[in-house]
């Protein structure tokens, strides 16, 4: 082994964040614009002398957006979890299976991950805005569409595209975090949006079980349309583009109903094929594609397991119906904010320690998930065998440290991948979701066979050895190459 200077691509672990922004080399007057602007120019990224620069935006403006962004990625995982406590109601309307049932959940967690593809590039030529509009229209349709089919086929296509439809924000809600805020906040309103669209899954069953139980379960979807109808015209009069390309011409509208229908291509590249599979090329980056593989083994096991067996394991279990199946999810909300404290406001809080050289350092954290995300699944499944057929809570206590260390996970790993190359924000979004939503798509075909064959108690070890070998170890490994680089070891 011998010492010398490592190359900053030596592993291909190089970080894209730009610092080549000098704030001794800029006007004396945009110096004090953003003194007058944020108290201080010294600023990462730095904005632009313009209002129209979403940096620059007023505080107000800017949470405002955020929470727009953020429901829309919680009402794409909330109509994916929307069935999820009256699989039982839909198999006898529809004269299904249950097992067939919850696939309209599998189904929609799959889209989910392959539709931001499409809409992506769409979104970077024509803003954000139009495309997360066109969204909420698609989604109000196939909602009503769904709550008016006949029979399983076409409950399941109108499900499709409502997942379709509503995908955008799930995706590419990381890019337009990093459009609004500077690197040193970063890690607080991802975590924001990233509780949001943790929150829908538990979110969605807790509300839908009491429906169904009262009105029937096909006014689930009439409530999804009405939201989505609310949200369509919130957006619309309210909503404002964070699309912006420092470097060209970007003027704010002379008036605010100018605004409104201010619809116009941002940038003028033209699409190609590459646009639209341009995020895979991130599986090249490995940190990108570790800590995403590391999120996606803990999501499925933390999160999909609990959610796609609950409604089956404790109805039969313990013949719970459709609002006592949902009040389970009362634990997993309250799992998911405990989590995100330590995973956002914690992890912002660790990066600003003088250790914090690298963005590797947020790394650690996300062990504390690893290990709560295994404790909790632990005693969600041995508990559950302990309990025979009466029903105690300690089971969903279980599945709510699993959520609260899956979203420490979620938060964490994310900020890191966004982080390291902050200009491909959106493409990572798209990257991670693709790889997390296949992978929970996945689950719920194998998990049956599992808790079938090797029973609860075997399956806490399998859901163990997945965490370890799929999230903990990968890890580990990132930190091990950035102890290298930073040291400037050359292993030869």
């Amino acid at each position: 082994m011998s010492i010398s200077a490592a190359p900053d691509e030596k592993l291909g672990l190089e970080h894209s964040e730009s610092y080549d922004e000098s704030q001794t080399s800029i006007p004396e007057a945009h110096r004090q614009y953003l003194i007058e602007r944020h108290g201080t120019n010294q600023l990462d990224p730095l904005p632009d002398f313009n209002d129209a620069d979403p940096y620059n935006w007023p505080r107000r403006k800017k949470w405002m957006n955020l929470f727009f962004i953020a429901f829309h990625g919680f009402m794409a995982t909330f109509t994916a979890a929307a069935i999820q406590s009256v699989f039982e109601d839909i198999a006898i309307d529809l004269n299904v299976s249950i097992q067939d049932a919850s696939y309209l959940v599998s189904l929609v967690i799959a889209i989910l991950g392959v539709a931001p593809f499409f809409w992506g590039p769409l979104a970077d030529r024509f803003g954000r805005r139009p495309i997360l509009l066109v969204s909420l229209v698609v989604s109000l349709a196939a909602s009503i569409g769904c709550a008016k089919s006949p029979s399983y086929s076409t409950m399941g296509l109108s499900r499709a595209i409502a997942a379709f439809a509503i995908s955008p924000a799930a995706a590419i809600g990381s890019g337009m975090v990093q459009e609004i805020f500077f690197k040193h906040e970063r890690a607080f309103y991802i975590g924001i949006w990233t509780v949001f669209v943790t929150l829908g899954v538990p979110v969605a069953p807790l509300i839908f079980g009491f429906v169904a139980l009262r009105v029937g379960y096909r006014w689930i979807y009439w409530i999804l349309a009405i939201t989505h109808a609310v949200q369509l015209l919130i957006y619309f009069f309210l909503g404002s583009e964070t699309r912006y390309i420092r470097g060209q011409e970007n003027q704010l509208p002379s008036s605010y109903v100018r605004s409104l229908f201010r619809f116009r291509r941002i940038n003028r590249t033209p699409i190609t094929l590459w646009d639209f599979i341009h995020p895979l090329r991130l599986a090249t980056f490995p940190c990108v594609v570790i800590p995403t593989i590391a999120y996606a083994m803990v999501f499925n096991v933390a999160t999909v397991l609990p959610i796609i067996e609950t409604p089956q394991l404790y109805v039969q279990k313990f013949h719970q119906n459709a609002q006592e199946v949902g009040l389970q999810s009362a634990a997993l909300i309250v799992g998911t904010l405990l989590g995100e404290y330590v995973g956002g406001f914690c992890s912002d809080r660790w990066m600003r320690q003088k250790r914090a050289t690298t963005p590797e350092f947020r790394l650690w954290l996300s062990h504390f998930g690893y290990a709560l995300s295994i404790a909790g699944i632990a005693v969600f499944l041995v508990q559950l065998q302990n309990a025979g057929n009466s029903w105690n809570i300690t089971p969903t206590v279980g599945a709510g440290v699993a959520f609260a260390g899956n979203q420490i996970v979620t938060t964490v790993l994310i900020t890191y991948a966004v982080d390291c190359h902050s200009q491909e924000a959106t493409s990572i979004g798209v990257f991670i979701t693709l790889v997390r939503q296949i992978w929970g798509f996945i689950g719920p075909f194998w998990f049956p066979s599992m808790l079938a064959n090797i029973g609860l108690v075997g399956s806490t070890g399998v859901a163990t050895a997945l965490v370890v070998g799929g999230s903990m170890l990968p890890t580990l490994l990132s930190k091990v190459v950035d102890t290298i680089e930073v040291y400037g070891i050359n292993i030869e």
